[in-house]
């Protein structure tokens, strides 16, 4: 190997300063997995001999290709695992569990005269103070190939000092999250890294002496992590090793390996690997992405189902009152009917108050389940083309008799050749009754009411007008709610279910249609409904 640096460096810049030329990339922590991962497998697929150094961050999915490869049989191979010393032994369970599963082979090679055993797998633990803690690398040493990965932290994105100084990670930063793709956009870019790359030996055995420099010189001495005893009988390996012998370990088996040419096939393998780990890592991205667009839409799926159960049960209480009301007025006049000293006027009024109360009871029943039925499914293809024409005229003519009993004047104009609707029939006829009806009833005697329908656009504009009591402006955002009446008027006529206009409005909805409403306070009202038009539909006819 060549001479070693003079002082502790950064493999990475050491890799600069020895070619300049090298591309550097800054990548997040998932892309650089999918680098080593894709390295990996090629050694593991094609079952090349290998020797392997190796710094990566935290965590079992980092280290499951290196397990892979460390647990195939009958391949002469040495794998050394650097790692900061806060991690020491709590870290050793996959490789352990790997040593333990496998019969470790010894690859006996001579070197000088002596034999040395290799284990496959061995830990070592970087001194506090080494230079390498901001450092994550993968080098690979094999007959075909050598290859070294280098991945370098900022120093403008982590402490100026060592985080195992501060009693922190130094692979914190890394943790499985980030592979998730949890950690949000700021989190990503502190988690940026720097890497670069070369399959150039003389730059490998350069990186290589800076690595054995960096484990020299520093103030702590580096050490083999222990591998328990239990495991290191079984597998025939020793429980420790010291770091000299294991840098002549890893010397004698480089100069042991013969050198070849890398085969076409290996180098196209390799970046059809990376190919493959980067279409995985945007799959897994992609999956996520969906998983979590999905939360948000469950989230907003589970407030609108809070939000509708607070609305029925609000809509439950509301109706209990109102079928208690007319009840209660029942039984109260009712009680005064048994009164033997009660007069026949009297005795009249209380009758009258009752089927009135009745009238208003089977009413509100009734409209009950209008609106029951009409927050049930609809069958959109069930509705029908139909014209407003064919229907104004009969509804004006059956409520004519309670307008001119009321003195109250009752008039449409409606074009027989307005284009059709889709609507349901008897839709479109109860929303002309219900805003017909409380034309009336809010019209006091010699007022009017009118009916018009135009064409507008690809809409047709069906306006209820009436001359009577009118409505404050603060009444107009609350008379399509349900149960809401107009409390200013003064009419002994004007009291009801408080449905009507809900139902003309939940109506419209299902037809595609529309309502608003202008008014004021002894002026009257005027309801303006747009029904959509059929498309292709014919021009109205001359």
């Amino acid at each position: 190997m060549t001479a070693t640096p003079d002082s502790d460096v950064s493999l990475y810049e050491l890799a600069l300063e020895t070619d300049p030329a090298l591309p550097i990339l800054q990548i997040s922590p998932a892309t650089l997995k999918s680098v080593f991962s894709a390295l990996l497998d090629l050694l593991s697929d094609r079952e090349l001999p290998a020797i392997i150094w190796a710094k990566l961050p935290r965590g079992a999915l980092w280290q499951a290709e290196l397990a892979r490869y460390s647990a195939l049989e009958g391949i002469p191979r040495a794998v050394y695992v650097f790692k900061n010393h806060r991690e020491g032994a709590d870290e050793t369970s996959l490789a352990s569990s790997a040593i333990a599963e496998t019969s470790i082979e010894a690859d006996p090679l001579v070197a000088n005269g002596v034999d040395v055993a290799t284990p496959a797998w061995q830990e070592i633990l970087l001194a506090p103070e080494s230079c390498l803690w901001r450092e994550y690398f993968l080098l690979v040493w094999t007959a075909q190939f050598q290859a070294c990965i280098l991945a370098h932290r900022p120093r403008s994105a982590q402490l100026m000092k060592p985080p195992e100084a501060n009693g922190l990670d130094a692979s914190a930063g890394l943790a499985d999250v980030s592979l998730a793709g949890a950690a949000d956009d700021s989190q990503e870019r502190r988690q940026h890294l720097l890497i670069l790359s070369s399959f150039d030996g003389s730059l490998v055995n350069r990186v290589l002496s800076g690595l054995q420099q960096a484990l020299t010189t520093t103030t702590g001495q580096p050490t083999i992590a222990a591998i328990p005893d239990e495991i290191a009988i079984d597998a025939g390996v020793p429980s420790a090793v010291a770091l000299p012998d294991a840098v002549a370990q890893w010397q004698s088996l480089i100069q042991a390996m013969p050198e070849t040419a890398l085969a076409p096939a290996n180098w196209g393998q390799l970046f059809m690997k990376q190919i493959q780990r980067q279409e995985e890592v945007w799959q897994r991205n992609v999956i996520y992405r969906r998983q979590a667009e999905l939360v948000d839409v469950l989230q907003l799926q589970k407030e609108d189902l809070i939000s509708a159960l607070q609305s029925k049960a609000d809509f439950i209480n509301t109706v209990g009152q109102e079928l208690r009301t007319p009840l209660t007025n029942i039984k109260t006049a009712l009680t005064l009917l048994n009164s033997p000293s009660l007069k026949q006027p009297q005795r009249q009024r209380y009758m009258d108050l009752i089927a009135k109360e009745c009238d208003h009871q089977s009413s509100l029943i009734t409209s009950l389940l209008d609106l029951v039925q009409l927050d049930q499914a609809v069958n959109y293809a069930a509705l029908q083309l139909i014209r407003v024409s064919d229907i104004v005229p009969g509804v004006v003519s059956t409520y004519q008799p309670l307008a001119e009993e009321k003195g109250v004047r009752l008039m449409y104009t409606v074009p027989e050749d307005l284009p059709a609707i889709a609507c349901m029939g008897n839709w479109l006829k109860q929303i002309v009754i219900n805003l017909v009806h409380n034309g009336i009833k809010f019209t006091p005697s010699g007022g009017q009411v009118w009916v018009r329908a135009k064409q507008q656009g690809s809409y047709i504009n069906l306006e209820v007008r009436d001359t009577g009591v009118g409505m404050a402006p603060g009444e107009l955002p609350k008379i399509f709610d349900r149960f809401y009446r107009v409390r200013q008027s003064s009419l002994e006529s004007a009291s009801g279910a408080g449905l009507g206009l809900t139902i003309v409005q939940q109506l419209l909805l299902h037809c595609g249609g529309s309502i608003s409403v202008k008014s004021r306070p002894g002026e009257g009202s005027t309801f303006t409904v747009l029904l959509p038009i059929r498309p292709g539909q014919s021009p109205p006819l001359s």
